[in-house]
């Protein structure tokens, strides 16, 4: 058995000061300076280490950020002069998919690259759109031996990339057939280009050192893969700018490409593979109302890998009524069970992936992988603020960032979200996320629990 994948994570501290969402409102002026003041009792050392704070380089203590909001001191102040607020700055942050909950979360495991656990538990609510309307079954979460990062079992977390044969033939006890190439990566997770706006200074740099690190993939444009160094090359994927590609465009020898759909697209991955058969081709399709057709008509002439581009926040692209992810790959994936040759293809699916949860979904829901990139820009401390987009000056100054110190965040964040993956898979009683690939018996939806509990009563919920 090979030894377990482990990612290495070292604190990498902020280069800004980060914005906290709890703060504790001190009226000193009414302070009757009680000998058994409330301040010393603090569980996290906030107050005692004031007088230490003031006198470092940093010359303040900031409240906001270090209050941990045990209501500890607000409780029990005799004068009644603490008082809990939530940060303004704090409610601006990111949008309604990358909630500023969500982007502390990020912050957090950037920082440390552990799980982040909440002291008060989670506050709800239990449902809302897209990946937050499933639960996943953890009814195996009992078993010692398969307890995660801490079980005794060994979890695989790698998936295959490329086309795979339907069935195999032998004749006088030797393979008839050539398999196809495949590929494998460690991780179900693959680092998607990242954005015009965010392509500044170190970023791709940093984001391509810390892919190799891992041992996964990253999505570049052409200049970006030109520019990449041979050492880590072999960790890049080209997406070359047309469909029309030939073997002479940006690529050279890479045992995989990405090309856009196209009307010619299968010719195009005929062409990339005259000079090197052994090369994989991967056709990026933006998710439309009927991306399940195409791909069922794609994976009929022989494609390779499908990548699935959602927008942002993991929604069909071109609709009135977009769908979220979750319910495109459930169709795309039954299609193509339905058509029989779901296992001849790699399905990857990116955008509005946010949360280490939403690989899981995303697998459950039928993608064998998933490919990430605002995830990415926000462990480099990015606060979706927007300026970057508008061509503003950007508030942390990402163009100035060291790669080192980027690739320590970005592996840092990987690193506690592959722990929360094999605490997921061992919870959920499963030893390889391959497995996990359409298995929606090991998840409920809440559209199924409220029609078989409530739809006997009160009939069909209105759109």
């Amino acid at each position: 058995m090979p030894p377990k994948y482990v990612i290495h994570h070292t604190t990498a501290k902020p280069r800004f000061r980060p914005v906290g969402k709890l703060g504790i409102v001190d009226w000193r002026e009414d302070c009757s300076s009680c000998h058994n003041c409330v301040k010393r009792g603090c569980v996290y050392r906030l107050y005692r280490d004031e007088a230490d704070t003031l006198r470092d380089e940093v010359g303040y203590l900031d409240y906001i950020y270090q209050c941990k909001g045990c209501l500890n001191c607000v409780q029990n102040c005799t004068k009644n002069i603490l008082t809990r607020v939530v940060n303004p700055e704090y409610r601006r942050l990111g949008d309604s998919h990358y909630t500023p909950d969500l982007i502390l979360s990020t912050w957090y495991q950037a920082e440390t690259g552990k799980i982040p656990v909440s002291g008060s538990g989670y506050g709800g609510p239990f449902s809302g759109p897209g990946f937050d309307s499933m639960w996943t079954d953890m009814s195996e979460i009992v078993r010692p031996t398969r307890d995660g990062i801490h079980g005794r079992e060994y979890i695989s977390t790698s998936v295959d990339i490329g086309r795979k044969l339907p069935h195999l033939a032998f004749a006088e006890g030797r393979l008839k057939v050539d398999p196809p190439p495949l590929m494998e990566t460690p991780l179900p997770v693959i680092f998607d280009q990242i954005p015009r706006h965010w392509n500044r200074g170190e970023v791709v740099t940093a984001v391509t050192t810390a892919a190799a690190e891992i041992g996964t993939l990253t999505v570049l444009c052409e200049a970006d893969f030109r520019e990449t160094e041979a050492s880590i090359r072999g960790h890049g994927i080209p997406l070359l700018a047309t469909p029309g590609a030939s073997a002479t465009q940006p690529g050279g020898s890479a045992p995989l490409v990405m090309v856009p759909d196209g009307p010619d697209v299968m010719a195009a991955q005929a062409v990339l593979k005259a000079d090197h058969p052994a090369r994989i081709v991967a056709i990026r399709i933006p998710a439309a109302p009927s991306v399940a057709g195409r791909v069922a008509d794609l994976v009929r002439e022989g494609a390779d890998v499908i990548h699935l581009a959602f927008d942002s926040h993991g929604r069909e692209r071109d609709s009135a009524q977009p769908r979220h992810m979750r319910d495109v790959l459930r169709d795309t994936h039954t299609t193509l069970v339905r058509q029989g040759n779901r296992d001849e293809v790699t399905l990857i699916a990116s955008g509005g992936i946010a949360a280490a949860e939403h690989v899981a979904k995303a697998i459950i829901c039928g993608a064998d992988l998933v490919a990430i990139d605002v995830p990415l820009m926000l462990a480099l401390e990015c606060r979706l603020c927007g300026e970057c987009e508008r061509g503003q000056l950007c508030p942390i100054a990402l163009e100035e960032i060291d790669a080192e110190f980027g690739v320590r965040r970005i592996v840092n964040l990987m690193s506690a979200w592959h722990s929360q993956l094999l605490e997921m898979l061992g919870a959920m009683g499963i030893r390889e996320v391959r497995r996990l690939r359409g298995e929606t018996g090991r998840c409920m939806f809440f559209e199924d629990l409220e029609r078989d509990t409530f739809g006997r009563l009160f009939g069909k919920r209105k759109s």
